[in-house]
């Protein structure tokens, strides 16, 4: 048993269970002891499913030893964020609304992961209900970030990624409204897939805004959320994008200047423009364009992800107010005096606002900017200070959104500077193209 394991790859964890040199058993057994004893165990991991986690790593040794594994990451433990029905353990949402809230059964893609013999090591803490991008969370626990414990982990998938971040998962799976998959990636120097809406199913997945809500992978590398993707499609006999020979000589990059600059901080700046300066030297060609339609679209996230929110929620909310975080309380609240025509027409016009986006860089082969402009900020301000906790929390989420909004597939990546990350922002359905290019990039900035 070797503490390495803890920081190895997924996809390197899996070849190693292939070739007999990793016991599944004992792997898991070394992620669940280092998540107890960890310093900041109790602040990621809502709770670890020990039981489960030790019956599927006896099964993959069984099948590892057979020769009958099920593919690449059998055998490897993962993290999954507490919106993931799972059969038989509390499913909370990070909500005292939802306090023992015991699930039947497991949620589609947790089945779909299951049965690609991936390792449930447990439920992550996250951003209350989802609704923030920061990642603090007073009701039940605020994740640290890895480069600054001080600092909030950027959400709402935080504990997914502190998970990994940490070493206490091999990867972890979270949920993207509004930028919640790669916030918290970017700020933990990890890589996260925003999936199109629609490619995977979220039938018993805790939701927020179901037309904007998506599934995805945070991960060591884009060969490591290549592998995760055919599962969670429900694709894995069909296997992994296809990565080797990856290259960026002669693509087309488009830098969108429209809003992603506005208001950003020294650091995210800095690494934006070194990655930039190394995507342009591996071979890339990068011009920077404006886009009226995404100011156009960025004017309608107030009333289409608020009256979604609300509506899913409102009732429940107003049972039992005093339940939740004030902050996260008021935004939903903000939703409820739309009208319905006016959530209609909003509608309406995104759907054209998200055609003149694909017509407008349908000469790129990907759309880059800086994944979030701001870096995580100290969690006892965000505690004690409510304009700042709105005015970050608005910020956090302000570049990640463009993607959710216009209906693309997005890939943060790390540049080298801590918690400053890099997107690539491609067409809705688009993930295989968009990771072997993600795999170009990560190569250029390495």
């Amino acid at each position: 048993m070797s503490d390495s394991w803890l920081w190895m790859e997924a996809s390197a964890l899996g070849h190693g269970i292939g070739a007999g040199e990793i016991d599944p058993v004992a792997l898991t057994q070394h992620y669940l002891a280092a998540a107890e004893g960890h310093e900041y165990g109790e602040r990621i991991y809502a709770r670890l499913t020990v039981d489960r986690a030790l019956s599927e790593a006896q099964a993959a040794k069984a099948r590892a030893a057979a020769g009958e594994r099920l593919g690449p990451l059998d055998g490897v433990p993962v993290s999954w964020k507490d919106l993931f029905d799972s059969a038989g353990v509390a499913t909370e949402s990070g909500s005292a609304l939802l306090k023992d809230r015991v699930p039947e059964q497991d949620c589609a893609v947790l089945a779909r992961a299951t049965a690609a013999g991936l390792i449930c090591l447990g439920k992550t803490h996250m951003s209350e209900l989802a609704f923030s991008g920061l990642g603090y969370n007073p009701v039940t626990a605020t994740s640290p970030c890895v480069n600054d414990v001080e600092a909030v982990a950027g959400g709402s998938s935080s504990g997914a990624a502190a998970s990994v971040a940490f070493g206490l998962a091999a990867a972890a799976i979270g949920s993207d409204t509004g930028g919640s998959v790669r916030v918290p990636s970017a700020w933990n120097d990890l890589v996260g897939l925003k999936t199109t809406a629609g490619l995977i199913p979220n039938d018993g997945v805790v939701p927020l805004a179901p037309r904007f809500d998506t599934v995805g992978p945070l991960t060591r590398s884009v060969a490591d959320a290549a592998l995760l993707l055919p599962i969670l499609t429900g694709h894995a006999a069909h296997g992994a994008p296809d990565l080797d020979g990856a290259t960026l000589g002669g693509t087309r990059i488009g830098l969108l200047e429209t809003v992603a600059f506005d208001d950003i901080r020294d650091a995210p700046a800095a690494g934006f423009d070194s990655a930039r300066a190394r995507i342009e030297a591996a071979g890339a060609q990068v011009t920077a364009f404006g886009a009226p339609c995404v100011t156009e679209a960025m004017a309608l996230a107030g009333i289409l992800y608020t009256s979604e929110a609300y509506a899913v929620w409102g009732e429940r909310i107003e049972e039992d107010p005093d339940l939740m975080f004030d902050r996260v309380r008021e935004r939903f609240r903000s939703g409820r005096d739309y009208t319905a025509v006016e959530y209609i027409r909003a509608w309406h016009t995104l759907e054209c606002l998200r055609d003149d986006w694909l017509d407008l860089t349908a000469g790129f082969d990907a759309v880059i900017l800086p994944t979030v402009p701001t870096l995580p900020p100290a969690r006892d301000r965000v505690a004690t200070d409510s304009a700042y906790f709105v005015a970050e929390n608005l910020l956090s989420l302000r570049n990640t959104r463009i993607g959710n909004l216009l209906g693309l597939c997005a890939l943060t990546l790390p540049t080298g500077t801590p918690s400053a990350g890099i997107s690539l922002l491609a067409p809705p359905m688009d993930e295989d193209r968009l990771l072997r290019l993600g795999a170009a990039v990560e190569a250029a900035l390495v």
